[in-house]
């Protein structure tokens, strides 16, 4: 643990040096060294959470009482540090780390019996490093359920093993890379984080199984630790880990969230965002988003075909061949600090009517708080004080014969959505309550 604890003091002790602008104000950098200090107080806090233990927090049954130290110390879903527009459907545990020439971080876990789920890292910049998917991990033994309906029985049961490293990694060997290429950042720092989306049981937001045991390889020396039993959620307490943790979150996610969609994008129209680079992207996940503004008495409409899916909800298994997506959704979003969802319907949830499109209707319960109409599903507006919201369309890895038609193909060929995704693309509009009910969706698109 000693070498441990001196490879970490080392780090800390960097950050603070004036060449990365912590205690010096040269090279005209005094406008970031607020976020720059934040930096090295988490950096801090991410060490004592290995050597020292875990901070407390709300309560997430994982399974294990709190340890001398514990791993995942961060949970994000729609309740809990609910921020960078996540998936209402979704939860994201976060393992921060440092890691040295020759450090590796070692996982130990269990397939969950979800819809779908991942490993991302990510670094100080909240961008993309690597992305590890379920299909991709291969197993101790047996198949793999994410890979072959044939291994279906694996959901719940079938281990596997994983490496987090600080080199180019071998996804055929269960690696995923830790950080950037050197000189892309200063810190040392990454962030692992593990996504489950659309567990079997809806109460079980891990799917059914404990968080993978973690084990890190730093400086020579190894520290296992457990999942937290208790994750820290920083906006639930004060001091100056969390106000720091708080800082660099709102900063960071922010800038990247107002410059995802500047002011002057167009209203009731999805385009594609200018960039989604500092929110924590999925690898696995493209969308597309509409810009909203309240307005009593009147709501949005957006219609568009459905894609099928993969049912694991009505037991189908989620390796299901002939399916256009793994999963898509619908969500609404607050655009203001800390960026959270509001509300939204994924694919299950979704009324498909008989020519097979949906018909959702984004509305204020004083408005619309719900429709006998077989053809709508409403999303919830959420506050109305909140100045400006925007929805996203959000597609997670299509099959090869849909993929012409999706936000992936034609944001991959810089083409307009409208025009690539055909049927799909989804036409939003706003319309008056009162011609809606009378006449229904088609009425608001005269």
């Amino acid at each position: 643990m000693a070498a441990v604890w001196s490879s970490v003091k080392r780090y800390v002790v960097t950050l603070r040096t004036p060449e990365f602008g912590v205690s010096s104000r040269r090279r005209g950098e005094t406008g970031r060294r607020p976020l720059l200090t934040a930096w090295s107080v988490v950096v801090t806090a991410v060490v004592a959470s290995v050597v020292i233990g875990s901070a407390p927090a709300s309560a997430a049954p994982q399974g294990y009482a709190p340890g001398p130290a514990c791993a995942w110390q961060l949970m994000s879903n729609s309740t809990d540090l609910n921020v960078a527009f996540p998936d209402a459907n979704a939860t994201y545990w976060v393992l921060p780390y440092m890691l040295g020439s020759g450090d590796s971080i070692s996982l130990s876990g269990t397939y969950p019996t979800a819809r779908y789920f991942s490993l991302n890292t990510y670094g100080t910049d909240f961008n993309t490093v690597d992305t590890l998917r379920d299909n991709q991990i291969r197993p101790l033994a047996g198949g793999n359920p994410y890979a072959s309906t044939a291994a279906a029985s694996q959901l719940g049961r079938g281990k596997w093993q994983a490496t987090v490293v600080n080199r180019p990694a071998d996804h055929a060997r269960n690696e995923i890379r830790g950080l950037p290429a050197p000189g892309k950042q200063r810190i040392p720092l990454g962030f692992l984080i593990i996504r489950v989306y659309v567990p079997n049981n809806p109460a079980s937001a891990n799917g059914g199984v404990t968080l993978p045991d973690v084990t890190m390889h730093l400086g020579g020396t190894s520290v296992s630790l457990p999942p937290c039993a208790i994750p820290f959620n920083p906006r639930n307490y004060s001091g100056p880990i969390a106000a720091a943790m708080t800082t660099v979150f709102d900063q960071a996610i922010g800038k990247a969230a107002a410059n995802s969609f500047p002011a002057n994008s167009p209203e009731a129209v999805f385009v594609n965002p200018a960039s989604t680079a500092g929110l924590f992207p999925n690898g696995d996940n493209k969308y597309i988003g509409a810009a909203l503004t309240y307005r009593p008495g009147r709501v949005a409409v957006v219609r568009a075909k459905a894609p099928s899916f993969p049912n694991t909800r009505s037991g189908a298994s989620p390796a299901q061949p002939g399916v256009d997506l793994r999963y898509w959704s619908m969500c609404q979003n607050d655009k203001v600090s800390p960026y959270p969802v509001v509300a939204c319907k994924s694919d299950f949830q979704t009324r498909i009517d008989s020519a097979g499109y949906y018909a959702y209707v984004v509305a204020a319960p004083q408005d619309m708080a719900s429709s006998s109409d077989p053809a709508l599903t409403v999303i919830p507006w959420g506050s109305t004080s909140v100045p400006k919201k925007v929805v996203f369309l959000r597609y997670m890895l299509p099959s090869s014969a849909f993929y012409p038609m999706t936000v992936q193909a034609e944001q991959a060929q810089h083409t307009d959505p409208a025009s690539t995704m055909g049927a799909y693309y989804p036409r939003a509009t706003y319309c008056d309550v009162t011609v809606l009910r009378s006449r229904g969706w088609q009425g608001c698109f005269g």
